[in-house]
């Protein structure tokens, strides 16, 4: 039996990068895994040999993750571990970040986190169900505690993630859920892609030298892997963490 056997686990943003990673990690413990996101076709085919179930859903709409919730609960009963991931991330000078960026930013990041929890809450804070408290896990960043150049809107996206992880740490019983942020450097997926190739689209450096350049922005000078993320997740579900709520788990590649 694996240290997740009977639990179940809601997972958004989990078709790619670090909800995929998280989703393998927790389903190799016995998690029954939920996998949450826009486009159904890969979080089918991440769920495909594991016991999960895929489910489309907007995190930025209410009625996107009311159905999401109920369509987990459908699949494996109420939810014990949710881990809200879903994220977008673009740059822009300060200047030259529009209006709708913006809340199309925060609408995914902080809004979208929010209502993910809000619609699994009361399984998650419910009495009788036993076992090790239950978890809410935040996917922030370390742009939740510095500010970073070119990236406004999501680096208040992420402050604000964070500050809703310590809000419901202090109001919720730390014996029945904790609540936690990770908060991970740049991390070896889609959208450092993404960012190397409009890094060298706007300034004519090479790909391997803006990836070279981002990676070097971690204190360990490399970038994170999506299965350390899913690692600390992991950890965080253990009972070495029982005793952890309210707190920025930060991880740059340099952690003992």
């Amino acid at each position: 039996m694996g240290a997740l056997t009977g639990r179940h686990a809601l997972i958004t943003g989990g078709g790619s990068g670090i909800g995929a990673a998280i989703a393998h990690a927790f389903a190799a413990e016995g998690a029954a895994v939920s996998l949450a996101g826009r486009r159904l076709e890969p979080l089918q085919e991440i769920a495909r040999g594991l016991r999960a179930t895929a489910i489309a859903a907007d995190v930025s709409r209410e009625p996107d993750c009311e159905a999401m919730a109920e369509a987990a609960r459908a699949a494996f009963g109420p939810v014990d571990i949710v881990v809200a991931n879903a994220g977008l991330a673009e740059s822009a000078p300060i200047a030259k970040t529009t209006l709708a960026q913006w809340r199309r930013i925060m609408d995914v990041n902080a809004t979208g986190a929010f209502l993910t929890v809000r619609a699994v809450l009361p399984d998650i804070v419910r009495e009788g169900a036993g076992g090790r408290p239950r978890r809410i896990i935040f996917m922030a960043s370390v742009a939740s505690l510095r500010g970073g150049a070119y990236i406004a809107a999501y680096t208040a996206s992420k402050h604000a993630v964070l500050g809703l992880a310590r809000a419901l740490a202090a109001e919720l019983d730390p014996a029945v859920v904790t609540v936690n942020a990770v908060c991970p450097g740049y991390v070896d997926t889609p959208l450092v892609d993404a960012a190397v190739e409009k890094i060298a689209a706007s300034t004519g450096r090479p790909a391997d030298e803006a990836r070279a350049a981002l990676a070097r922005r971690n204190k360990s000078g490399r970038f994170i892997t999506p299965a350390e993320v899913a690692q600390k997740c992991l950890w965080l579900c253990s009972p070495a963490a029982d005793g952890i709520t309210g707190q920025a788990i930060t991880l740059e590649g340099n952690e003992p």
